[in-house]
Protein backbone atom coordinates (compact mmCIF):
# COMPACT_ATOMS: atom_id res chain seq x y z
CA UNK A 1 0.00 0.00 0.00
CA UNK A 2 1.37 3.58 -0.86
CA UNK A 3 2.92 5.41 2.21
CA UNK A 4 0.17 8.72 1.19
CA UNK A 5 -2.41 6.94 3.06
CA UNK A 6 -1.28 4.81 6.57
CA UNK A 7 -3.21 2.30 8.33
CA UNK A 8 -3.19 1.32 11.85
CA UNK A 9 -5.56 -1.12 13.86
CA UNK A 10 -5.34 -1.11 17.65
CA UNK A 11 -7.83 -3.02 19.91
CA UNK A 12 -10.76 -2.96 16.61
CA UNK A 13 -10.22 0.69 15.41
CA UNK A 14 -8.80 1.10 12.39
CA UNK A 15 -7.03 4.51 12.15
CA UNK A 16 -6.69 6.29 8.21
CA UNK A 17 -4.39 8.73 8.08
CA UNK A 18 -4.07 10.75 4.51
CA UNK A 19 0.05 11.35 4.61
CA UNK A 20 0.74 14.13 2.37
CA UNK A 21 1.27 16.92 4.79
CA UNK A 22 3.82 19.10 3.20
CA UNK A 23 1.41 19.34 0.47
CA UNK A 24 -1.80 19.95 2.92
CA UNK A 25 -2.86 16.24 2.23
CA UNK A 26 -3.67 17.71 -1.18
CA UNK A 27 -5.32 15.07 -3.10
CA UNK A 28 -3.10 13.25 -6.24
CA UNK A 29 -3.68 10.47 -8.19
CA UNK A 30 -1.70 8.80 -6.31
CA UNK A 31 -3.89 9.54 -2.72
CA UNK A 32 -7.01 8.91 -4.80
CA UNK A 33 -5.93 5.10 -5.71
CA UNK A 34 -4.75 4.67 -1.95
CA UNK A 35 -7.78 5.06 -0.36
CA UNK A 36 -9.53 3.15 -2.33
CA UNK A 37 -7.05 0.06 -1.59
CA UNK A 38 -6.73 0.99 1.90
CA UNK A 39 -11.02 0.80 1.79
CA UNK A 40 -10.60 -2.46 0.45
CA UNK A 41 -8.14 -4.21 3.17
CA UNK A 42 -10.59 -2.43 5.83
CA UNK A 43 -13.62 -4.24 3.80
CA UNK A 44 -11.79 -7.74 4.32
CA UNK A 45 -10.96 -7.30 8.16
CA UNK A 46 -13.71 -8.19 10.21
CA UNK A 47 -11.76 -7.55 13.48
CA UNK A 48 -12.22 -3.99 12.52
CA UNK A 49 -14.90 -2.47 14.39
CA UNK A 50 -15.01 1.16 13.67
CA UNK A 51 -12.95 3.34 11.66
CA UNK A 52 -11.44 6.89 12.45
CA UNK A 53 -10.25 8.87 9.04
CA UNK A 54 -7.99 11.91 9.44
CA UNK A 55 -4.90 13.98 7.74
CA UNK A 56 -0.97 14.19 9.32
CA UNK A 57 -0.67 17.73 9.99
CA UNK A 58 -2.52 20.95 10.14
CA UNK A 59 -5.20 20.16 6.95
CA UNK A 60 -7.59 17.29 6.70
CA UNK A 61 -7.47 17.41 3.22
CA UNK A 62 -6.80 21.21 0.81
CA UNK A 63 -8.43 19.45 -2.18
CA UNK A 64 -7.40 18.05 -5.02
CA UNK A 65 -3.55 19.01 -6.15
CA UNK A 66 -4.44 20.88 -9.36
CA UNK A 67 -0.85 20.95 -10.71
CA UNK A 68 -0.26 17.29 -10.10
CA UNK A 69 -3.80 16.03 -11.44
CA UNK A 70 -3.61 17.92 -14.98
CA UNK A 71 -0.52 17.56 -15.50
CA UNK A 72 -2.30 15.12 -18.22
CA UNK A 73 -5.36 14.56 -19.43
CA UNK A 74 -5.07 11.00 -18.80
CA UNK A 75 -5.12 11.34 -15.44
CA UNK A 76 -8.71 12.72 -15.11
CA UNK A 77 -10.14 10.01 -17.32
CA UNK A 78 -8.69 7.10 -14.66
CA UNK A 79 -10.63 8.70 -12.00
CA UNK A 80 -13.70 9.68 -14.11
CA UNK A 81 -14.12 6.50 -16.45
CA UNK A 82 -16.96 3.90 -14.87
CA UNK A 83 -18.40 0.78 -16.41
CA UNK A 84 -22.13 1.16 -15.48
CA UNK A 85 -23.21 4.91 -15.44
CA UNK A 86 -24.71 4.09 -11.82
CA UNK A 87 -21.69 3.11 -10.14
CA UNK A 88 -19.01 4.82 -8.69
CA UNK A 89 -15.51 5.81 -10.61
CA UNK A 90 -12.59 6.10 -8.52
CA UNK A 91 -13.14 9.62 -7.89
CA UNK A 92 -16.18 9.02 -6.22
CA UNK A 93 -15.28 6.08 -4.37
CA UNK A 94 -12.82 8.11 -1.81
CA UNK A 95 -16.31 9.21 -0.64
CA UNK A 96 -18.71 6.78 -1.12
CA UNK A 97 -16.32 3.45 -0.46
CA UNK A 98 -16.78 4.43 3.93
CA UNK A 99 -20.43 4.71 3.18
CA UNK A 100 -20.19 0.67 2.02
CA UNK A 101 -18.40 0.09 4.91
CA UNK A 102 -20.43 -2.16 7.54
CA UNK A 103 -18.69 -0.26 10.60
CA UNK A 104 -18.59 3.26 11.61
CA UNK A 105 -16.60 5.95 9.65
CA UNK A 106 -15.76 8.58 12.06
CA UNK A 107 -13.98 11.95 9.82
CA UNK A 108 -12.00 14.22 12.83
CA UNK A 109 -11.29 17.28 11.02
CA UNK A 110 -8.57 19.50 11.67
CA UNK A 111 -7.51 22.89 9.34
CA UNK A 112 -8.87 22.18 6.19
CA UNK A 113 -11.52 20.74 4.95
CA UNK A 114 -12.02 22.05 1.37
CA UNK A 115 -13.16 20.78 -2.30
CA UNK A 116 -12.09 16.77 -2.73
CA UNK A 117 -11.63 16.90 1.12
CA UNK A 118 -14.91 17.96 1.60
CA UNK A 119 -15.82 15.19 -0.27
CA UNK A 120 -13.95 12.60 1.59
CA UNK A 121 -15.07 13.83 4.91
CA UNK A 122 -18.94 13.35 3.88
CA UNK A 123 -18.31 9.86 3.24
CA UNK A 124 -18.02 9.22 6.92
CA UNK A 125 -21.15 8.48 8.97
CA UNK A 126 -19.75 11.18 11.55
CA UNK A 127 -17.92 14.38 11.19
CA UNK A 128 -16.15 15.97 14.27
CA UNK A 129 -14.09 19.07 13.58
CA UNK A 130 -12.06 21.40 15.65
CA UNK A 131 -13.43 24.43 16.35
CA UNK A 132 -10.63 26.30 14.15
CA UNK A 133 -11.17 24.10 11.25
CA UNK A 134 -12.72 25.61 7.80
CA UNK A 135 -14.61 23.55 5.63
CA UNK A 136 -16.08 24.04 1.57
CA UNK A 137 -17.41 22.71 -1.62
CA UNK A 138 -14.97 24.63 -3.28
CA UNK A 139 -15.29 22.67 -6.70
CA UNK A 140 -17.31 26.03 -7.96
CA UNK A 141 -14.67 28.18 -7.72
CA UNK A 142 -12.78 26.05 -11.05
CA UNK A 143 -16.33 26.13 -13.11
CA UNK A 144 -16.99 22.49 -12.00
CA UNK A 145 -19.51 20.46 -9.84
CA UNK A 146 -18.84 18.20 -7.05
CA UNK A 147 -18.53 15.21 -8.62
CA UNK A 148 -16.65 12.82 -6.14
CA UNK A 149 -19.78 11.26 -4.43
CA UNK A 150 -20.69 13.52 -1.54
CA UNK A 151 -23.59 14.91 -3.35
CA UNK A 152 -25.07 11.54 -1.13
CA UNK A 153 -24.17 12.79 1.94
CA UNK A 154 -24.83 16.55 1.33
CA UNK A 155 -28.31 16.14 -0.04
CA UNK A 156 -29.01 14.08 3.33
CA UNK A 157 -27.60 16.15 5.58
CA UNK A 158 -28.82 19.70 4.91
CA UNK A 159 -31.87 21.36 3.42
CA UNK A 160 -31.90 21.30 -0.20
CA UNK A 161 -31.35 25.45 -0.22
CA UNK A 162 -28.34 25.40 1.87
CA UNK A 163 -26.28 22.50 -0.37
CA UNK A 164 -27.34 24.55 -3.05
CA UNK A 165 -25.93 27.68 -1.27
CA UNK A 166 -22.51 25.87 -0.57
CA UNK A 167 -22.01 24.40 -3.75
CA UNK A 168 -22.72 27.34 -6.25
CA UNK A 169 -20.66 29.95 -3.85
CA UNK A 170 -17.81 28.00 -2.87
CA UNK A 171 -17.04 29.72 0.28
CA UNK A 172 -15.31 28.39 3.26
CA UNK A 173 -17.33 28.06 6.00
CA UNK A 174 -16.10 27.67 9.91
CA UNK A 175 -17.13 25.16 11.89
CA UNK A 176 -19.46 26.32 14.06
CA UNK A 177 -21.40 27.74 10.77
CA UNK A 178 -20.65 24.15 9.68
CA UNK A 179 -22.16 22.50 12.50
CA UNK A 180 -25.30 24.81 12.98
CA UNK A 181 -25.84 23.84 9.19
CA UNK A 182 -25.31 20.05 10.63
CA UNK A 183 -22.48 19.64 8.15
CA UNK A 184 -20.50 18.13 10.99
CA UNK A 185 -21.93 16.78 13.88
CA UNK A 186 -19.69 17.77 16.90
CA UNK A 187 -17.03 20.54 17.52
CA UNK A 188 -14.10 19.37 19.93
CA UNK A 189 -10.86 20.82 20.95
CA UNK A 190 -8.92 18.14 19.56
CA UNK A 191 -11.35 15.96 16.80
CA UNK A 192 -8.92 13.21 16.49
CA UNK A 193 -8.87 12.35 20.36
CA UNK A 194 -12.76 13.11 20.35
CA UNK A 195 -13.06 10.86 17.52
CA UNK A 196 -11.09 7.47 18.77
CA UNK A 197 -13.13 8.22 21.82
CA UNK A 198 -16.50 8.23 19.93
CA UNK A 199 -15.43 4.87 18.06
CA UNK A 200 -13.90 3.46 21.76
CA UNK A 201 -17.47 3.79 22.92
CA UNK A 202 -18.97 2.48 19.58
CA UNK A 203 -17.16 -0.70 20.09
CA UNK A 204 -19.06 -1.16 23.01
CA UNK A 205 -22.13 -2.54 20.81
CA UNK A 206 -22.44 -5.67 18.79
CA UNK A 207 -20.78 -5.43 15.60
CA UNK A 208 -23.66 -6.60 13.67
CA UNK A 209 -26.35 -4.15 15.22
CA UNK A 210 -24.17 -1.22 14.02
CA UNK A 211 -24.02 -2.88 10.59
CA UNK A 212 -27.54 -3.14 9.72
CA UNK A 213 -27.96 0.38 11.58
CA UNK A 214 -25.82 0.97 8.99
CA UNK A 215 -27.24 -0.58 6.22
CA UNK A 216 -30.62 0.36 7.30
CA UNK A 217 -30.53 4.44 7.14
CA UNK A 218 -27.51 4.60 4.63
CA UNK A 219 -29.03 2.45 1.59
CA UNK A 220 -32.68 2.24 2.74
CA UNK A 221 -33.22 5.01 4.56
CA UNK A 222 -34.52 7.29 1.50
CA UNK A 223 -36.69 4.68 0.05
CA UNK A 224 -40.33 4.03 -0.05
CA UNK A 225 -42.06 3.93 3.35
CA UNK A 226 -42.39 -0.01 2.15
CA UNK A 227 -38.49 -0.34 1.64
CA UNK A 228 -37.64 0.98 4.78
CA UNK A 229 -40.00 -1.15 6.72
CA UNK A 230 -38.63 -3.96 4.72
CA UNK A 231 -35.53 -3.02 6.17
CA UNK A 232 -35.99 -2.83 9.47
CA UNK A 233 -37.50 -6.31 9.77
CA UNK A 234 -34.73 -7.92 7.60
CA UNK A 235 -31.92 -6.02 9.45
CA UNK A 236 -33.79 -7.35 12.88
CA UNK A 237 -33.65 -11.01 11.49
CA UNK A 238 -30.31 -10.85 10.43
CA UNK A 239 -29.28 -9.40 14.25
CA UNK A 240 -31.01 -11.50 16.13
CA UNK A 241 -29.36 -14.48 14.32
CA UNK A 242 -26.11 -13.14 15.01
CA UNK A 243 -24.12 -14.87 18.08
CA UNK A 244 -23.34 -10.94 19.09
CA UNK A 245 -26.75 -10.32 19.87
CA UNK A 246 -26.79 -12.58 22.63
CA UNK A 247 -23.91 -11.43 24.10
CA UNK A 248 -24.94 -8.25 23.82
CA UNK A 249 -27.69 -9.43 25.94
CA UNK A 250 -25.17 -11.00 28.65
CA UNK A 251 -23.20 -7.67 28.79
CA UNK A 252 -26.59 -6.41 29.46
CA UNK A 253 -27.08 -8.57 32.72
CA UNK A 254 -23.54 -7.69 33.54
CA UNK A 255 -21.69 -10.96 32.66
CA UNK A 256 -18.15 -10.24 30.79
CA UNK A 257 -18.46 -11.01 27.00
CA UNK A 258 -16.50 -9.86 24.50
CA UNK A 259 -17.90 -9.46 21.01
CA UNK A 260 -16.86 -11.98 18.13
CA UNK A 261 -15.91 -10.27 14.58
CA UNK A 262 -18.80 -9.99 12.98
Amino acid sequence: MSEKVILSVDDGIALVELNRPEKCNALDYELFKALVDVQKRIADMREVRAVVLTGRGKDFCSGIDIKSMFRSPSIAMRLLFKVLPWSANRAQRVSTGWRDLPVPVIAAIQGRCWGGGMQIALGADFRIANRDASLAVMEGRWGLIPDMGGTLALREQLPQDQALLLSMMAEPVTAEEARSLNLVTELAEDARERSLQLARALCERSPNALAEVKRLYKRRGFGSNGAVLFGETWGQIRAMLSKNQRIAVARQQGKERNYLPR
